[in-house]
Order: structure tokens, then sequence, then C-alpha cells
């Protein structure tokens, strides 16, 4: 009984995952090849290896002559008798050979075979394994980091490898330290073999803690309609129900919550938006940058851009560290995304007004009697205050016609705005 092949055959299937069946094959191979190549260059070699026992047998078919010319291929009647003794000549006859006649050279030809082919059934192993589990979660830990910060992690019979441009780089792992990763997929490397990559950065890795977390993803009842993010910062996604008795975002939170808490943890503190999805991008936008409220939102159809203008209080919030929240809200529409802020628009549109205001027009001098869309209640509130031209309104603030007339600062916007588009058509009265 070979042990020590036995002892190889056992830890490759238990550590490796490599059946037993495939390197045995291998071996077999290998040394056929080396007693081809070998100083014996037989070509009639037939190699066979006990599982069990691990004992190896190697048999040359070889011809009985009467006079010998090639031993490798040739024996005598009197030799092959004492193998079987109701042969004659012209018969072929399976001869015994020791693998150690095929020579040192052709061993080193037999082990490289023997090991490429076993780099081979490690490879398909690993695939057969781990291929259909690209998706899942899966855990192991800290093995060894590279130079360039990738991680080896240890995941039972394999290394797992996390790249450094796969995981936040706010993130820094020890030796032993455990890491859970959503499995990216299963590479064939150069030498033949295969890697296992592992992420954290991607979204789904984020899909999959909710999945896993949330079981109204699991039972299929909520769904993850979209998901963005930026590594280590923020992520956003939108969600729906398909039983209007389940809150989406509800169940995604948690009671005080207690799933997403947990979620966040894993993802070492990144921001969590979870909002309700809708097909309508306008709706999915207001959603998105809720509670903030935009005070003014224009489409631009031909370069696909939505301009919102916020209070400037809201500004930073709406922005994000390192204007990370802006590009998310943006690639969750589907839409590009501006934002301006209140003093600066208003700076914009007073510079347009006054523009308008000192041109050489006399409909700018007539006296206002009404303003079309604009209740005559305000306007008759705006006349007795003096300002009763459209020179005259234009040329003042939407904040010095508010405490003029008494009204609200978005209605002196709005009505300002009203009065310049009439003054562009003519029609102002």
């Amino acid at each position: 009984m070979n042990k020590d092949l036995l002892a190889v055959l056992e830890y490759l299937e238990r550590e490796k995952g490599v059946k037993r069946e495939l390197v045995i094959k291998a071996l077999e191979d290998g040394i056929m090849l080396a007693a081809q190549k070998g100083k014996l260059a037989m070509n009639n070699v037939t190699v066979t290896i006990d599982p069990k026992s691990g004992d190896i047998s190697s048999l040359a078919e070889k011809e009985i002559v009467e006079v010998v010319e090639y031993v490798n291929e040739e024996i005598s009647l009197q030799e092959a008798r004492e193998l079987d003794p109701n042969c004659q000549i012209g018969d072929w006859i399976d001869v015994e050979i020791n693998p150690e006649e095929f020579g040192r050279i052709s061993a080193q030809v037999a082990r490289q075979v023997i090991s490429q082919q076993i780099k081979f059934s490690e490879r398909d192993a690993i695939c057969e394994e781990y291929r259909h589990r690209v998706g899942d979660l899966i855990s192991g830990a800290v093995r060894r980091i590279t130079d360039s910060n990738s991680l080896i992690i240890d995941l039972g019979k394999v290394e797992g490898i996390l790249p450094s441009r796969f995981y936040p780089k706010e993130e820094k792992y020890h030796i032993g330290e455990k890491v859970v990763a959503l499995l990216y997929e299963v590479q064939d490397t150069e030498n033949g073999g295969a890697a296992v990559i592992l992420t954290r950065s991607h979204p789904e890795f984020v899909s999959a803690l909710f999945f896993q977390e949330v079981p109204e993803i699991e039972d299929g009842i909520v769904t993850i309609n979209k998901i963005v993010r930026d590594p280590g910062l923020r992520t956003k996604l939108a969600v729906s129900s398909t039983d209007f008795k389940i809150d989406a975002v509800g169940a995604c939170v948690g009671t005080r919550g207690s799933r997403i808490k947990n979620i966040i943890k894993e993802l070492n503190n990144e921001k969590i938006d979870v909002l309700p999805f809708s097909d309508d991008p306008f709706i999915l936008l207001k959603n998105a940058i809720s509670p903030i409220e935009a005070k003014k939102a224009d489409f631009n159809e031909e370069d696909n851009v939505i301009t919102l203008v916020i209070n400037d209080e809201d500004y930073p919030s709406i922005l994000g560290k390192r204007g990370s929240n802006i590009r998310l809200i943006s690639e969750l529409v589907g839409v590009k995304v501006d934002i301006h802020k209140m003093s600066e628009y208003q700076k914009e549109l007073i510079f347009e007004r006054k523009q308008i205001a000192t041109a050489d027009d006399p409909e700018l001098d007539k006296k206002i009697t009404k303003i079309k869309d604009v209740n005559q209640l305000i306007v008759d509130h705006i006349l007795s205050a003096g300002v009763d031209t459209a020179r005259k309104l234009l040329s003042i603030s939407s904040q010095e016609l508010a405490k003029l007339a008494n009204i609200s600062l978005e209605i002196a916007d709005d009505l300002l705005e009203h009065v310049k588009i009439q003054i562009n058509k003519g029609n102002t009265e």
C-alpha cells in the first residue's frame, strides 16, 4: 500500500476540494507521458492506480517473438512463458514495468504534468463550488495583506482575493480579522488555476446585506428597484412593495432602525438613504431630496438636466460630502441634477430684470392696472404702494416688493417673473 500517495490524495480531496478520481487520472497520464519521453521511450504503456490502496501498476504490451530486436516492444517466448505458460509466438502479453525504470528526466516530466493537471482539477473544483455562488455573501479571515493592500482571505478550502479597489479606502484590516464580502466572480488565472474575487464596494454588496437582514425582501414582498453607491460615503436605494399593507421603507429600516443599523455597522457607518421608488423621475427626485423641498425646478429636455433651486441652508445637505449626495441622486433618477442656492438664483433674476428695466421701451412706463395670472387684490396692494409701472416693478428686489406689498417672498418672486414674461411678450397692462 502506498501510504504517501494515499495521504496526498486525501489532503487534496479534503483541503483543496479536488476529487480523488481527477487526481488519479492526472497521475496516470503523467506517468504514461514519462514512459513515452523517458529513456525507455515506450508508447505501449498503460498505467492504473488503485484509489483505495494507492498501488501503481505499469503494464507494457509486448509482442512475443523468437528473437528480440526491439526490447521496449518485444519479449522472448521463454520470458513470456514465465508470465503465461500457454502463450505462443505472435501473441501479445502485458509485462509489469517498474516506474523507476522510466528515468530521472521522465520523472521530472511526470511531476510537471501531474502538477499542471492537479492545478486544472483544483480550478475545476473551485469553479464548481464557487461559480454558482456569485452574488452571495461570503466570510473569511484575513490571511495576509499584499503590498498593494489587496487582502487574501481564508475561505476554508480556497483563498479569496479582495482587491484594494474593491473595498472602501476608509476601511483598514489586520491579519486574522473577519471579513464579510460579496462573491464577485471566479477568474481563470494564467497558470491554469482559478481565483475567487470578492468585493465590498459594489452596490450589490449592500443589496445582499439587505436581502439577509430584511425577510420581506427574501420573500419577494419588498423589492430593491434601484441602488446606487459611493463606497464608504453613502448608498441610496429605492424600494417598493407588492403588498399595500407593507411599507417598503419601513420594512428595510426596521423597528426603531434595528435592521438598517446592523447594515450600517457592517458598512462602517456608511450613510444609507432608503426611499420609495417611482417610475416617474420627478416623483423619484422629490423622494430622493426629501425632506428638502425645491423652491424652483426646471427641466431641460434637450440636455436631460433638471435644475433645482433650494434654500441656502439646505445646500450643504443636498450636495453631500465631496458632492457625493447630488451625484448619487442624479445616478438614481437617471437625469443630471444641478442645484443652485436661492441667493444665487435671485441675484441672477435681479440682474435679468434690471437689464430689462433699463431698456428704452415705452411699455415699461405705462401705468399698470392689472397683471395677467396675478390676483387683482395683490396688484391693487402693489399699486397703492406707488409701484405702478413695469419699470418700477422690475427695478426692485423680491424682498423689497414683499415688504412694500406685505406679501410673502415666494409670491413676490412669482409676481416679478410674471411681469418679466409679460413684458417680453408685450402683454402687460
